[in-house]
């Protein structure tokens, strides 16, 4: 009977150890960590924030416009600027001197201005700025500021011990639109491309509605452990915001 008893006190031990040096993974909690009437940066993990301005327009009204900052090892990469140049020295401040990080690059994922209307902003400070080739065509044609650097079809920037990967899947929002992934988070910035739940289609000028889908398709096949997602409008979500962006596009042709 004392060997049982034995036995199963040893088990309790055993257990309890492994609970302590095996302990769940706390969540996140994100929190804005700035905002004005003009910017709004909140932090959704341990080294990725959205950053928030806001465009007027026409159709759609007063809308915000995301953009990506991954901050590690005081080193900071932005992707898509903010709307305009004010709003981008707003956001270049704050990295620089409330976080006193380093901005190794900006990273526009299409030459809309919602995603590289600040650009200048970057230049004027010696930022490194890097475009997909066919953004800075698109850029040039519609005599935009210019991205410096130029990609054909995928990057890997890394910021401190992180590693960001941006990558051209195909056209939809744009014939240029990238969209970047944090491997070591999970996190996918999907841009224009990716639409919120619930969301219409936009914007769809230059957009390639036979192609959307098919495009976002093969990002969801390229990234099944995806666990976030940024549009480049609206809430971020898991997964689904894929799923409702393929279905949202999809043709029958």
């Amino acid at each position: 009977m004392q060997t049982v008893q034995k036995t199963i006190i040893i088990l309790i031990f055993l257990a309890l150890n492994l609970q302590c040096s095996n302990p769940k993974p706390i969540a996140f909690k994100s929190k804005k960590v700035y905002q004005t009437e003009s910017l709004v940066i909140t932090q959704i993990s341990p080294y990725t924030y959205i950053h928030t301005s806001f465009k007027q327009t026409d159709d759609f009204g007063n809308v915000p416009c995301n953009g990506q900052i991954v901050i590690a090892d005081n080193e900071a990469v932005i992707l898509d600027t903010p709307t305009n140049n004010k709003n981008a020295e707003e956001l270049i401040n704050w990295v620089t001197q409330k976080q006193d990080c380093t901005i190794k690059a900006v990273i526009p994922t299409h030459f809309h201005d919602d995603c590289l209307g600040g650009l200048e902003a970057f230049t004027k400070k010696s930022i490194p700025s890097y475009g997909s080739y066919k953004t800075i065509a698109l850029a040039k044609q519609n005599n935009l500021t210019v991205p410096q650097s130029s990609f054909t079809d995928s990057l890997i920037v890394n910021v401190g011990t992180q590693e960001i990967e941006v990558k051209f899947f195909g056209e939809g929002h744009t014939k240029d639109n990238v969209i970047a992934y944090l491997p070591s988070e999970n996190i996918m910035f999907g841009g224009c491309l990716i639409k919120e739940l619930g969301a219409g289609k936009g914007y769809t000028g230059d957009a390639n509605l036979t192609e959307w889908s098919s495009t976002v398709q093969k990002i969801k096949r390229a990234y099944p452990d995806v666990k976030m997602i940024i549009p480049g409008h609206g809430k971020r979500g898991n997964s689904t915001l894929l799923d409702y962006t393929i279905t949202l596009f999809k043709t029958t042709h």
